[in-house]
C-alpha cells in the first residue's frame, strides 16, 4: 500500500507583516518529511493561507508549530482585515490525499485539535467530517460572529469548544480545526466599489447561502431561528 499523504492548509490571520509570515511559514516547513508547497498572503484580507503535504505524523507536528507560531505572533485584538476570521490560526483543516481514509484523517484532526487545545490553551471547534454535531459541520456556522462576537457566543453551551479552554482568549481568539474534502477557492472581480454589491453577489454562490431578511434582501431584519441564530438559504 503507498504511503499516506495528508495535506494541510492552515489560513492564519495576518497578511501585511511579512516577517511574522515568515516565522510561521518556517515553522510549518521545520518537521522533516513535510513540504510547504505554497505560501499566499492577501493584504486586504490581511490573512494568509498556507498549504502542507507529507505523512500524517509529520504534518501533524508541523500544523501544531506553525498554530503555536501564529499564536505568539499574532493578538486579535489588533487585527482589521476583509475576510471572516475568529483566531489567530483562524481555521485548519486536513485533506486526504493519497493512501488514507477520510476516517483517517479524522483521527488526525483530532489528534492536532486536542494537542492544540491542551498545550497551547487555544480553544478549538472541530468542523466538517470531523464535527461532533450536525450544526458544528459548516465553517460559516461555527465562525458566525467573528472574533468581536466570540465572547459572548463561547457563553452559549452549543458553542462549547471541542478542546481547550472554554473562556475567550482575547489574544489568540479560537481555531476550527477538521477533515474535508478537497476545495477550489477563486476571486472574481467585479465591476464595483460597493462591498454590498459584491457580498451579495458572494452569498449567491457560496455554499452557505445568504442570510434571509424580513423585506429588502440586503437592508431587511435578518430572520432568526428557534435558537436565535440567522437562519440561511442555501
Amino acid at each position: 500500500m503507498a504511503n499516506p499523504i495528508l495535506e494541510c492548509v492552515p489560513n492564519f490571520s495576518e497578511g501585511r507583516r511579512q516577517e511574522v509570515i515568515d516565522k510561521i511559514a518556517a515553522a510549518l516547513g521545520s518537521v522533516e518529511g513535510a513540504r510547504v508547497l505554497d505560501v499566499d498572503p492577501g493584504k486586504a484580507t490581511n490573512r494568509t493561507v498556507m498549504t502542507l503535504v507529507g505523512p500524517p505524523e509529520a504534518v501533524v507536528e508541523a500544523a501544531f508549530r506553525a498554530i503555536r507560531e501564529a499564536s505568539l505572533s499574532i493578538d486579535m485584538r489588533n487585527h482589521r482585515g476583509e475576510h471572516a476570521r475568529m483566531g489567530a490560526t483562524d481555521v485548519c483543516p486536513l485533506i486526504p490525499i493519497s493512501g488514507m481514509s477520510m476516517d483517517e484523517a479524522v483521527y488526525w484532526s483530532q489528534v492536532l485539535a486536542q494537542k492544540v487545545g491542551n498545550e497551547l490553551g487555544i480553544p478549538v471547534y472541530l468542523y466538517e467530517y470531523s464535527a461532533k454535531e450536525t450544526y458544528r459541520r459548516n465553517l460559516a456556522e461555527i465562525r458566525s460572529g467573528e472574533y468581536e462576537g466570540l465572547e459572548v457566543k463561547m457563553k452559549d453551551p452549543r458553542w462549547t469548544p471541542d478542546f481547550g479552554p472554554h473562556a475567550f482568549q482575547p489574544a489568540c481568539g479560537a481555531t476550527v480545526i477538521g477533515a474535508r474534502d478537497l476545495l477550489v477557492a477563486y476571486n472574481v472581480n467585479l465591476n464595483t466599489v460597493s462591498s454590498r454589491l459584491a457580498n451579495s453577489v458572494a452569498f449567491d454562490v457560496r455554499e452557505a447561502g445568504r442570510v434571509l431578511r424580513d423585506g429588502h434582501p440586503l437592508t431587511g431584519k435578518i430572520s432568526l431561528d428557534a435558537q436565535g441564530e440567522p437562519v440561511r438559504q442555501p
